[in-house]
């Protein structure tokens, strides 16, 4: 193998890419109906962030990386929304730090040579 993607050296890809997979396997669990409809929501919703901190870290425009990064903070948030949905109706949710990962992708934002 070669040397490892932009994205790979990233605390908030890892940390994002952990999320998804905390969702995937607690929506695995769920009620069918219930996967469908939130739990279909919520994994692209999770799935997202990872995704787009992996397509930022790959361009190398300052402001196509914060655009990504960007895009990745407002799928974090939909992903916080379909967890507290979740939790409302009853359905397990993982313990999940995404606060943590929303600083993370701040400084990624905010950093003058977004990385």
């Amino acid at each position: 193998m070669g040397m490892a993607s932009d994205h790979e050296k990233l605390r908030a890809y890892h940390s994002a890419a952990a999320l998804g997979d905390a969702v995937w396997r607690s929506v695995l669990g769920w009620p069918s109906f219930a996967r469908w409809t939130v739990g279909k929501q919520l994994t692209r919703a999770a799935d997202s962030v990872a995704a787009n901190i992996a397509e930022g870290a790959s361009r190398h425009h300052g402001p196509d990386r914060r655009r990504f990064y960007t895009v990745a903070r407002g799928s974090l948030a939909e992903t916080e929304h379909w967890i507290a949905r979740a939790g409302t109706r009853g359905l397990p949710v993982p313990e999940l730090a995404t606060n943590e990962l929303g600083r993370m992708l701040n400084g990624l934002i905010n950093s003058p040579v977004p990385r």
